[in-house]
């Protein structure tokens, strides 16, 4: 593969990019003067980190046929098989030890559907990164054909996600695209306030969806008492719910949220609350004009999220509509509309991150940060040097942006820049080589890239260090499998489940080729395997979180058993799991039922959740389940 110019020595990234100051031309040098949103003008009510999400608003043709069940996004390719079940072949080639080549592996042949696999979900060995010792491109290592190249065609080679943009802001259609904040030009949010528009308060909790699984549902499944029959040493089923109605071409179900007293779940246009131990409403399911289509992953330190939804019902609608929610309460703050940018630079779709006390809006081609407790605009993220548009955000413990840069040019490339929050400014700029993409932020403190190149079928996972420079890549021949979902036309970069890391270690899943697959925790330092450990059970251990000095692991329930909460020590010469939770088998099959899922271990409950709703009219379809001692 060829290099761009100008690409550092040494076989890493080297050091940061010269760009400017500002992190993003077009920010207001006084953030004070800018617009915002505001708050609402009555009393509040109330005294509460690759799903796929389809954020096409209803009336939209429905999503192709999907196996049973299944639940997935439109125009996707069907979910893969669970663990234990071949894999379909990823757009990555089987690479031998520090990506040497090696035969094909037994997992090369066409999948069930016919559709390749997408990155971030059932990886190959690793390949390393161009320029990295052994790697295609570094001396006495042979070339590999075809590197791509640059081309006439102003889309060719640039990521889908901006040609989605562009095709959206043409035709606007409902297509799943990258969308941001933030005005382009002189357009700015502008702040209002509509009961009659915003979300209303349901009259009782009987809005909220029913209370099953303690024998007072209302029949089948939900009517059941699923502790029957529970055996010694298996935890309860402290309360599970159904979803409300979606329409048959399906509805977001983003977001889990748990505080110390409640549990919060958006669902289709309604967002309820949950008592965490006996999942009776904590306040009055709110209920929105529209489909909800984006919501905050993250919460902020006194608990309050975003959520995002459509302005209409048409193919046309955007969805950029904003309300600020406490979590404890119920209680509506602030509440906004997002400014659409310039051409090709809409919000028929948008991402939204919390970091510290600033809320980030993503668009297609830019961004926009936000006081979150006011909805006070901060700063702009639009174009900036070369060429290069942010793409997409990832927030968190610290916030980075991924820019695609020189589109249509020989010297085409993404570029990574972790951003002042608080001020939108690049601490640090990363150019990827030419021909890589950044496909997932698996986690960003540390920040750990996957990367792909789709010319060469290879991925690549690195690390970089606080200065944004190349800390190590990974060497490994086993295949990744965390779920991030199948997310084409945009970057979900911490759509992944089943990614962990802490200061100096990450932690992956082994796709299970045969029996359990095993977590591996590298070396940050080193890029090298520091340990591994064999799922307790036949089926997929999944890292969920770590402690400080263990790793929190949720096994998946099997044909012949619940899943199970274990913790695993980082540190010493034992990586032996310890149970701290068992599901039990008499509720297996609905907890394997969650193919699109969110899940939480929280203060020893174990909370699971759809995010995905596929308006089948069929079976009522499962929304959240809550187990505990």
């Amino acid at each position: 593969m060829s290099q761009p110019p100008s690409q550092p020595p040494q076989g890493g990234f080297g050091a940061p990019q010269d760009q400017p100051s500002t992190g993003g031309a077009g920010a207001s040098p006084d953030p004070r003067s800018q617009g915002g949103f505001g708050p609402p003008q009555g009393t509040p009510q109330g005294a509460p980190q690759g799903a796929p999400q389809d954020p096409r608003p209803q009336g939209t043709p429905p999503p192709p046929a999907q196996p049973p069940q299944a639940p997935a996004p439109q125009n996707t390719p069907p979910p893969q098989p669970g663990y234990g079940y071949p894999q379909q072949p990823g757009p990555y080639t089987q690479q031998g030890p520090y990506g040497q080549p090696q035969q094909p592996g037994p997992y090369g042949q066409p999948g069930p559907y016919g559709y390749p696999q997408q990155p971030g979900y059932g990886y190959p060995a690793q390949t390393p990164y161009p320029g990295a010792p052994g790697a295609p491109g570094a001396p006495g290592v042979p070339q590999p054909g075809g590197s791509g190249g640059g081309s006439k065609n102003p889309f060719k080679g640039k990521p889908a996600l901006v040609v989605a943009a562009a095709v959206a802001g043409l035709l606007v259609v409902g297509g799943t695209v990258w969308a941001v904040t933030g005005g382009g030009g002189d357009k700015k949010p502008v702040a209002r306030h509509s009961p009659s528009a915003g979300p209303s308060v349901s009259a009782s909790a009987s809005d909220a969806p029913v209370n099953p699984g303690d024998g007072s549902g209302d029949g089948g499944q939900e009517n059941d008492d699923l502790n029957a029959g529970r055996k010694p040493g298996e935890a309860k089923v402290l309360w599970y719910k159904t979803a409300p109605d979606a329409p048959g071409s399906g509805a977001d179900a983003p977001g889990m949220w748990i505080t110390g007293k409640t549990a919060v779940k958006a669902a289709y246009k309604q967002l309820f609350a949950f008592d965490v131990g006996d999942g009776k409403p904590t306040w009055p399911a709110l209920t929105f004009p529209q489909k909800i289509c984006a919501a905050t992953p993250q919460k902020t330190a006194d608990d309050k999220i975003v959520i995002a939804y459509y302005s209409g019902s048409t193919s046309s609608a955007k969805c950029n509509q904003l309300q600020e929610i406490d979590l404890n309460t119920g209680a509506k703050g602030w509440s906004g509309k997002v400014a659409d940018g310039t051409l090709f630079d809409s919000t028929i779709s948008v991402d939204l991150s919390i970091t510290g006390k600033t809320l980030t809006v993503g668009r297609s081609m830019s961004g926009t940060g936000y006081d979150v407790g006011s909805g006070r605009k901060l700063w702009d993220k639009r174009k900036y040097g070369a060429g290069c548009y942010p793409a997409g955000f990832a927030g968190g413990p610290k916030l980075l942006a991924v820019s695609a840069c020189g589109a249509g040019t020989d010297t085409e490339h993404d570029e990574v820049q972790e951003l002042d929050p608080a001020t939108g400014k690049a601490r640090w700029t990363t150019k990827i080589p030419k021909g890589w993409r950044v496909a997932h932020a698996y986690s960003v403190d540390p920040v750990v890239l996957s990367l792909t190149n789709d010319a060469q079928k290879k991925t690549n996972i690195t690390a970089l260090k606080a200065d944004g420079t190349m800390r190590s890549q990974l060497k490994s021949d086993d295949g990744f499998a965390p779920e991030c979902g199948f997310a084409i036309l945009d970057r979900d970069l911490t759509g992944c489940f089943g990614t962990a890391s802490d200061a100096g270690t990450l932690y992956l899943p082994t796709e299970a080729k045969s029996g359990p697959n095993a977590i591996v925790a590298f070396d940050l330092a080193t890029g090298k395997e520091k340990w591994r450990v064999k799922s307790p059970a036949d089926a997929a251990m999944l890292p969920m979180r770590t402690d400080g000095t263990h790793l929190i692991a949720y096994v998946e329930a099997s044909y012949d058993g619940g899943g199970r909460v274990v913790s695993i020590p980082t540190g010493g010469g034992s990586h032996t799991p310890v149970k701290l939770l068992q599901n039990p088998e008499g509720t297996a099959n609905i907890e394997a039922g969650f193919y699109s899922k969110a899940v939480a271990y929280v203060d020893g409950r174990f909370y699971i959740s759809t995010t995905r709703l596929t308006g089948n009219d069929q079976a009522k379809e499962k929304l959240m389940l809550a187990y505990g001692k």
